[in-house]
């Protein structure tokens, strides 16, 4: 027990004098610090550029790490982005001999108190015009300056929206001196890239890249290089939110349009489902012309908009012009003979369009129509039979008549079966009459209902014959815009 307890005694005086001495360093770093501080500043200006030549060249080594996309505003062309800029440089004036100061190698001051290169961001969107972050630069002894400084930019970005919501985008960073030219500030890139290892992933944009570019450009106003460093950032857009809220949507609403063709004509809803599905892929059209920008370039899904508008105003007009046929009633012309060829005899095979009772498979029609042929010559024989006999019954008329006028004319002979005998015939004639109107008048009722029912057979096979094209043009729109995506 005495040999534990003496043994924690000592690791207890020993950490307490570890703790004295690393204090006291600290102290002693301080008053080091505040020693070298005092001295460096004492006659340092950080308004001039700091080199020993005013003819020398100022190297500033500049690199950016992309920290997080912010927002890319589509419309008004503008990508915010949160960056981390690192620029670093020698000082002339800022070097001291780290022995005379107990090996202190680093100090960090605030970035105000030295001098700093006007790096800005050229192609800038941003109304806010204040000045970069106050953070601290690390100062070394050897005169190097580095300076850390974060920064949310607005930058313009030129932004091609031809294959939205398939699209890549490339924005452009580009950093430069405002007022030193090449000869007196001169950028360099550390890496060949912008750096994107502390990314954060973003929800709607994939990161494909960020090369870096340096470029020297005299401009018309100075004879003078600048030189500036561009940073190209690779987009891909993820477009699975605007296939499943924009795409599918119009699709699948694109797909009810031929089958307005295959509602019956006599329910009065063709023309309305035109008009409805016409009216959703507008609202569809206007939220993507929210979001574009207002150029010249239209959107794939855009062109998919007005090429399925296109062609349900094409369906909903020829589904007047079809209902119109199916209604052609008895004062029409009848179907064309081309008509009854191309169409009742053909089309109406290959798109399965039969009269009602018809059926494909069945040949029940034929023995049906045997049957009714049957009916109409048993139907014309009662007639002719009628007719016959109504025919004999006259001439025993016209013969009783001859007979009765001789008679009257020889003898005199006035009674009341000759009267009766006339009368009889009379009341014949106008029976044989009347039953021929009507006979007229049913065989035209007949033929004209016959010509109404051979139109709408018409209709009937055109509004087949139209909705198989207009899903095989759905189809081969749809697996087009979805081979895009590819």
């Amino acid at each position: 027990m005495k040999k534990n307890s003496l043994s924690s005694f000592y690791v207890s005086l020993w950490l307490l004098f570890t703790a004295v001495i690393l204090q006291a360093v600290e102290s002693a770093k301080g008053k080091y610090a505040h020693m070298l501080f005092n001295e460096l500043f004492e006659d340092y200006s950080n308004a001039l550029r700091p080199v020993e030549d005013t003819d020398k060249v100022l190297n500033v080594t500049l690199q950016i790490t992309l920290s997080q996309i912010k927002d890319m505003d589509e419309r008004n062309q503008i990508l915010s982005a949160y960056l981390w800029i690192r620029q670093s440089w020698y000082d002339a004036y800022l070097k001291w001999d780290k022995d005379k100061y107990d090996g202190l190698d680093s100090i960090r001051i605030p970035s105000n108190l030295v001098w700093r290169p006007d790096i800005v961001l050229y192609n800038k969107a941003d109304d806010d015009f204040s000045e970069p972050v106050n953070t601290n630069v690390v100062l070394r002894y050897d005169g190097k300056i580095t300076w850390d400084a974060p920064a949310i930019t607005k930058s313009s970005c030129v932004v091609d929206v031809s294959y939205f919501p398939f699209d890549s985008q490339q924005c452009n960073l580009t950093f430069g001196s405002w007022t030193y030219n090449g000869n007196q500030v001169d950028i360099i890139n550390s890496l060949d890239s912008g750096d994107l290892s502390d990314f954060i992933e973003d929800v709607e944009w994939e990161i494909h890249g960020m090369p870096a570019v340096k470029n020297v450009i005299t401009y018309g106003c100075c004879s003078e290089p600048y030189p500036d460093v561009t940073f190209t950032l690779i987009l891909k857009r993820k477009s699975s939110f605007y296939i499943f809220n924009l795409l599918l949507p119009c699709i699948l609403i694109s797909f009810l349009a031929p089958l307005g063709f295959y509602l019956p004509a006599d329910s009065g809803e063709k023309v309305s489902l035109g008009v409805t599905v016409l009216l959703a892929l507008t609202v569809f059209q206007l939220m993507v012309a929210e979001i574009m920008p207002p150029s010249e370039n239209v959107p794939l899904i855009g062109k998919y908009y007005i090429a399925t508008m296109t062609m349900i105003t094409a369906s909903t007009a020829l589904t007047i012009i079809i209902m119109n046929l199916h209604h052609c009633g008895s004062e029409a012309k009848p179907v064309p003979q081309w008509a009854r060829v191309v169409i009742l005899d053909y089309m109406s095979k290959i798109f399965f369009v039969y009269d009602v009772g018809e059926n494909c498979t069945s040949p029940k029609r034929e023995k049906e129509e045997e049957r009714k042929l049957e009916r109409g010559d048993g139907c014309q024989r009662r007639h002719k039979e009628v007719r016959s006999h109504f025919s004999n019954r006259n001439d025993d008329c016209d013969f009783k008549e001859k007979v009765n006028g001789n008679l009257n004319k020889s003898y005199g002979v006035h009674g009341e079966n000759v009267r009766e005998t006339v009368n009889c015939c009379s009341c014949y004639k106008m029976l044989i009459k009347n039953i021929e109107y009507i006979a007229n008048c049913v065989r035209d009722h007949k033929a004209n209902r016959a010509k109404g029912i051979e139109w709408k057979k018409v209709a009937k096979v055109m509004d087949r014959f139209f909705m198989w094209i207009f899903f095989i043009m759905v189809f081969f729109m749809s697996v087009l815009i979805i081979g895009k995506a590819a």
